[in-house]
């Protein structure tokens, strides 16, 4: 069974940085469009970003322009680079597959914290 392993969240100031790295074991990351999820407290998941297998990226408009996800090896990890970061991007962050995760494969995630 797949299992994603999140890292790198941490706690910054508003217009710091932060890059976030996603591991999973199988051959998870060559076969799915993958995603970052961002979960806000008393917030559904959303899914902020997304890059498929060919390497295209889309984002949520909540985070254009500030975050870039990208494959950091093509069979084994993904990354979130975000830049700029606001108190609103304060939240538990997950990779999964996007769209349709699998539900038995959500990891711990990783906390990003932003305030002053």
């Amino acid at each position: 069974q797949v299992q994603f392993v999140e890292s790198g969240g941490g706690w910054v100031q508003p217009g710091g940085s932060l890059r976030l790295s996603c591991a999973a074991s199988g051959n998870i990351f060559s076969s799915y469009t993958l995603g970052w999820y961002q979960q806000s407290p008393g917030k559904q998941r959303e899914l902020v970003a997304t890059i498929t297998t060919g390497g295209l990226t889309r984002y949520a408009d909540s985070v254009k322009g500030r975050f870039s996800i990208s494959r950091v090896n093509v069979k084994t990890s993904i990354s979130l680079q975000m830049n700029n970061l606001r108190p609103e991007d304060t939240g538990v962050y997950y990779c999964n597959v996007a769209l349709n995760p699998m539900a038995d494969s959500w990891g711990q995630g990783t906390q990003v914290t932003v305030s002053s």
